[in-house]
């Protein structure tokens, strides 16, 4: 599938907001609050515009990933920047035809260049262990509450990038979500019916 991936640009915020809702709409929770963790990290300090990548075919945005600062914090309570990678969409009729495998190996090349040392995210890791991902607890680096899981997993990015980053992990304040906020921004959009989610992620 030719699919061309560039920059996502603010004309386009709206659509990728909308394509996000979509992808994850009852899918981990009846509806879902993704699309607003997008459109907070873009008002936040962490946001890196290079790491906002759109997959477009034939002129259609169809897909949609993203990457923001986060930290590790040592034992000496020294900082390390990483990544936190997602959220990651692709449009509900475009999905299981490599859309996702395109956007994430392009996004992994583009944080290489930009000297980033490694890159954190939780997901499923049948799918992500073909990236590179890797149990985070294998690099000495747990969850913000010291847990470490299947699901949270991390990258390194070039030459043994991780080898002094040990620590807890801590994404953004931008993945948080307050209930009211979610409500005022689900105007924005058309109404859509919650339900039952697909997948239960109870770890």
């Amino acid at each position: 599938m030719d699919l061309l991936i560039k920059k996502s640009g603010k004309n386009n915020f709206f659509t990728t907001e909308y394509l996000t809702r979509e992808a994850f709409w009852n899918l981990y929770k009846s509806g879902c609050d993704e699309h607003l963790v997008l459109h907070q990290l873009r008002e936040s300090g962490c946001y890196v515009s290079d790491l906002d990548l759109v997959g477009i075919l034939e002129g259609e945005i169809i897909g949609h990933i993203i990457s923001s600062m986060a930290r590790v914090i040592d034992q000496q309570n020294k900082e390390h920047e990483v990544l936190c990678v997602g959220p990651i969409s692709v449009s509900p009729p475009y999905q299981n035809k490599g859309i996702g495998t395109q956007l994430m190996n392009y996004s992994i090349t583009e944080a290489t260049k930009l000297g980033f040392k490694g890159m954190i995210l939780f997901g499923n890791p049948e799918y992500y262990h073909r990236f590179g991902f890797r149990n985070a607890k294998e690099f000495e680096i747990t969850t913000k509450d010291s847990l470490n899981f299947e699901p949270f997993m991390a990258l390194e990015l070039g030459d043994k990038g991780l080898m002094n980053v040990t620590g807890r992990f801590f994404e953004d304040e931008a993945f948080e979500i307050k209930e009211e906020q979610l409500i005022e921004f689900e105007k924005k959009f058309p109404p859509k019916e919650k339900g039952k989610p697909k997948i239960d992620i109870n770890i």
